[in-house]
C-alpha cells in the first residue's frame, strides 16, 4: 500500500528527466523523489560543460548503494519506477527486497541476459570500448538519434539532445558485465511491470521480454507490456502521458486486489 514512489534515471540523463513523471503522480495522490544518481548532480547544460572529474569512475555499484542509502531514509519501503539503467538498478534493489513494486521500463540487461539484435551492438559498442580506459563518453546528436530516439525527427531528437542529454560513464554499464550485474532470478520478488517500446533499438523490446521471463518464481506478480511505435525514449517524448497512465493503473489494480505484497 505504499504511496511513495522513487524515480530512477538512466544513462546520458539526469533527474531533471522524472518532472513531468513526478508530477503526473504527485497529482494522483503520491510523494515523489528522484535523486541525482552519482556524477550526475546538477543540471544538464553544466554536466555537459564541465563534467565531474569522478563521472568517469561511476559504476553501477555506486548507483545502486546510493540509491539503497537513499530508501533507507524514506518512512516506508517505496515503489520504484527506473528507465534503462535506472530500470536495472530498480530491479538490483528488487532483489534486496528494497521496493514494494517496481516499474522497470526498457531495462539494461542484468548480466546474462543477451540479444543478438544488431542495433544493440551498434548503439553500446563504443560506450563499452575497453580501450579508452576511464575516460567519460560524450554522445554525439547522431548517435543519440539512432540509439535513443529513433521514431523522431531528427530536429525533435535534436531539441531533445540540447535540453536534457549529458555526458557518461563508460565504467557503469561495463560493470554489468561483471558480477555486479547479476540477477537471482529464481528469488521471489515484488510486484513487477516490465515496459518496452517495440521501436527501441538500444534496447530492443525483445530483450526486455528476454529479461522479464528470466524470473522464475511462479507466485511473484510480474508483466511486461510493448508499447507500438515507441523508442528508447519512452517515458520522456510525446505520449509519455500513455506509460506513465498504464504505470499507475497496474499500479492501482495491484493495490487493490492484494492487500498485502
Amino acid at each position: 500500500k505504499s504511496k511513495t514512489i522513487v524515480f530512477i534515471h538512466g544513462l546520458f540523463l539526469t533527474n531533471e528527466s522524472w518532472k513531468e513523471w513526478e508530477a503526473f503522480f504527485q497529482e494522483r495522490g503520491y510523494t515523489t523523489y528522484a535523486p541525482a544518481n552519482p556524477g550526475h548532480e546538477g543540471t544538464p547544460s553544466e554536466l555537459k560543460n564541465n563534467a565531474p572529474d569522478r563521472l568517469g569512475y561511476v559504476t553501477l555499484t555506486d548507483w545502486v548503494n546510493k540509491m539503497e542509502a537513499f530508501i533507507a531514509t524514506l518512512p516506508e519501503k517505496p515503489i520504484l519506477i527506473g528507465h534503462s539503467m535506472g530500470a536495472l538498478v530498480a530491479q538490483k534493489l528488487v532483489e534486496k527486497e528494497l521496493a514494494e513494486a517496481a516499474v522497470v521500463i526498457s531495462s539494461a540487461p542484468p548480466k546474462g541476459v543477451i540479444t543478438l539484435k544488431p542495433s544493440f551492438a551498434k548503439s553500446n559498442l563504443g560506450l563499452l570500448n575497453p580501450f579508452k580506459g576511464n575516460s567519460v563518453f560524450y554522445p554525439t546528436k547522431k548517435w543519440f538519434h539512432y540509439a535513443f530516439t529513433n521514431t523522431l525527427s531528427r530536429e525533435a531528437s535534436d531539441k531533445i539532445f540540447d535540453e536534457l542529454v549529458v555526458p557518461e560513464s563508460r565504467n557503469i554499464p561495463r560493470e554489468t558485465l561483471k558480477k555486479a550485474g547479476k540477477i537471482d532470478f529464481k528469488k521471489p520478488h515484488a510486484p513487477m511491470l516490465f515496459v518496452s517500446g517495440k521501436e527501441d533499438h538500444i534496447i530492443p523490446a525483445s530483450l526486455n521480454k528476454t529479461n522479464f521471463k528470466r524470473y522464475k518464481d511462479e507466485n511473484s506478480v510480474r508483466e511486461h507490456k510493448i508499447f507500438e511505435g515507441r523508442d528508447h525514449f519512452i517515458a520522456g517524448e510525446e505520449g509519455w502521458e500513455e506509460v506513465a497512465d498504464y504505470a499507475y493503473s497496474w499500479l492501482n489494480e495491484l493495490q487493490q486486489e492484494t492487500p498485502s505484497y
